[in-house]
């Protein structure tokens, strides 16, 4: 006959500890999104200069290069910032990376699981991931380009690139995906921390909701003035390979006197 342990002989395994490591990750990457959709909005201001004139663009160029800190242009300014974006940008979809559908059958599963519910957020992170991975190939173009030919940008050196290069349609898919993976993000963000939430909750999601489209359709309008504006100027110096802006002030001879407020330690500077 065989004698069974008594119950109260048999210790009771301690309840295992929930990690912490799944909320700090998803932390992380809401900071990394919240910090990159910030920084997009702002280039956008910053490649939109272009509207307000060559002279204006160029002087945000050399704004970021330290131009009228040192009284000289130091490219490698906008390769190191490119370079901490960068790094922000590939650690940000390495946190999202954690929520993709790893393989054909769970892409499926959540397909039909979509296509079934047709629940508007669920198909606005659809969207997400399906921009995130088109961002992933194409904004990593861009941005090695920038870190290693940070001197190649301006007025004429971009419109040169955007045309002569060929980059136009690169371009123009990244606008989209960008706009509309951090709008989206945004959204999301703030649904899933509860900020803006207000005392009706329902009404605060419907409200953002109308201002991340209002907000995405803006940065889309903008976008393709602005890439539009730098096909015009590429097109127009086709035959000028290679040709820098320089402002009128600053040609040699002068073709114009300084704006009012150029520091007069930086009259004549090149």
């Amino acid at each position: 006959m065989q004698n069974n342990p008594p119950a109260a002989s048999v210790a009771a395994s301690p309840p295992r500890r929930k990690s912490h490591w799944p909320a700090r990750l998803d932390w992380l990457q809401s900071v990394s999104g919240l910090v990159l959709g910030l920084f997009m909005w702002g280039h956008m201001f910053f490649v939109s200069s272009i509207l307000l004139g060559k002279d204006a663009m160029w002087i945000i160029t050399k704004m970021f290069e330290g131009y009228f800190f040192f009284g000289k242009a130091y490219p490698v300014i906008v390769s190191c910032v490119v370079a901490v974006v960068l790094a922000l940008f590939v650690g940000h979809a390495a946190l999202a990376l954690r929520k993709f559908p790893v393989n054909y059958g769970q892409y499926r599963v959540f397909r039909d699981h979509v296509a079934m519910m047709h629940h508007e957020d669920t198909s606005l992170w659809w969207w997400q991931v399906v921009t995130g991975f088109a961002m992933f190939f194409l904004a990593s173009v861009h941005l090695y380009q920038m870190l290693m030919h940070p001197g190649l940008i301006g007025p004429f050196e971009s419109g040169e690139r955007v045309w002569s290069g060929r980059w136009w349609p690169l371009y123009l898919i990244l606008l989209f995906s960008v706009e509309l993976h951090g709008g989206i993000g945004l959204y999301r963000l703030a649904v899933k921390w509860g900020w803006f939430e207000g005392k009706d909750p329902k009404a605060t999601r419907s409200n953002l909701k109308r201002l991340k489209w209002g907000l995405s359709i803006f940065f889309i309008v903008l976008g393709l003035t602005t890439l539009a504006a730098y096909v015009k100027i590429g097109y127009e110096n086709r035959n000028e390979t290679g040709a820098r802006y320089t402002p009128a002030w600053l040609q040699n001879p002068p073709q114009s006197a300084p704006p009012s407020w150029w520091p007069s330690w930086l009259k004549g500077a090149h």
